[in-house]
């Protein structure tokens, strides 16, 4: 998909082939990673859809949304969790609870301007056109060599490198895609997360658009005014439906993250960019939080569609890109139904409710400053 900048006026591009698909015996949600923060690395390999055969510097690593073993899902209401790490703490806007929360008083006037009519897309799956559907990510360690990052547009707005990202890191859409070309890894030892925009593997490192890096454990925000590998400014993978997720913990337990054709030039909390140059007040701002109506009727829908709607219900979705219209961010698995998730394709926008989260709406963002 494509979003516009801020000042920029660029389409955004993406994307690389998912390694070959091995569906592992035992799967783990893949929010319960394979080592824990405070310890040593895991001799399990994991990652968001795919197993692959590890970086290219010997890191351990694979690609996708499964892992071997196995571990307790998290508690009702807990954070989803990457091992002994928690995908921010459980206080952080990913993991909100805003089904009580007062519907905000231009809700109408932004839900007609996404397109009350037009229908939710699931972004995510198996595979389409020869590429796996959606945004995949990778599972590293603290074995995995630090990779230089070389910015070619937003590096005074991106936190600087090495990553430790392996160059055969899965890229979303694959190696010839003219797509968004995110590439994320996380650390399951240090409990970071690295995530790259338009990236592409070179001899000499990442060569990526913009990139950041973020601490887990803490309820860390890139700074005012600050792209990400996002348009708002925010993390990616927090935002992504996951097969363990769906299929085996049978819960969400955060936002999900979408996108819209048309924003405004105005971000709200916790979002920390805009891009677009439209100063209608009619049209949404990065960082919108939405929610499907408590009176709409998933009970027809396959079980994984009716995951998703829970979700979308208790915890609602954020605005982070310029794109389709209700489009849903996932990670791509080879074990996912694309006929079951289909059933989300009958979801209108008139089944949603903007959320007052209480956010101030910023028009004039501060000059980056990292």
């Amino acid at each position: 998909m494509t979003r516009t900048w801020t000042l920029a006026g660029k389409a955004l591009l993406a994307s690389r082939l998912l390694a070959p698909y091995l569906v592992a015996a035992g799967v783990l949600a893949p929010w319960l990673l394979t080592a824990a923060c405070s310890g040593g690395t895991s001799d399990t390999d994991a990652s968001g859809g795919t197993t692959g055969s590890g970086g290219a510097t010997g890191g351990h690593s694979s690609t996708g949304g499964t892992s071997s073993g196995g571990a307790g899902l998290g508690g009702e209401g807990s954070p989803p969790l990457a091992g002994s790490c928690m995908v921010f703490p459980a206080d952080n806007p990913w993991n909100q609870d805003v089904s009580a929360l007062p519907v905000h008083p231009q809700s109408d006037t932004y839900i007609d301007a996404i397109g009350r009519d037009d229908h939710v897309h699931p972004d995510f799956g198996t595979v389409w056109d020869g590429a796996p559907i959606g945004i995949p990510y990778v599972f590293v360690g603290d074995d995995q060599a630090p990779i230089d990052i070389i910015y070619e547009a937003y590096g005074d707005e991106s936190d600087p490198g090495p990553f430790p990202i392996p160059l055969d890191a899965p890229i979303e859409g694959g190696p010839d895609s003219d797509g968004d070309r995110h590439v994320i890894a996380i650390d399951t030892d240090a409990c970071r997360l690295y995530e790259l925009y338009h990236a592409f593997p070179e001899s000499d490192g990442w060569h990526a658009n913009s990139g950041t890096s973020w601490n887990l454990r803490e309820n860390e925000h890139h700074p005012e005014g600050c792209t990400s590998a996002d348009a708002a400014g925010l993390p990616v993978f927090p935002g992504l439906v996951r097969y363990d997720e769906v299929v085996i913990a049978g819960a969400i337990l955060h936002a999900l993250r979408f996108t819209v054709s048309q924003t405004q030039r105005a971000y709200v909390f916790p979002a920390r960019h805009y891009a677009s140059s439209e100063t209608s007040s009619n049209l949404p701002p990065m960082g919108l939080r939405v929610r499907m109506k408590q009176s709409y009727d998933c009970s027809g829908f396959s079980n994984e569609a009716e995951v998703v709607c829970t979700a979308m219900k208790r915890f609602g979705m954020i605005l982070a890109d310029n794109g389709s219209n209700w489009y849903v961010s996932g990670a791509p698995d080879p074990r996912f139904d694309d006929d079951a998730l289909g059933d989300l394709k009958e979801v209108p926008g008139d089944a949603f409710e903007v959320v007052d989260t209480g956010a101030d709406l910023v028009t004039d963002a501060p000059d980056c400053t990292l």
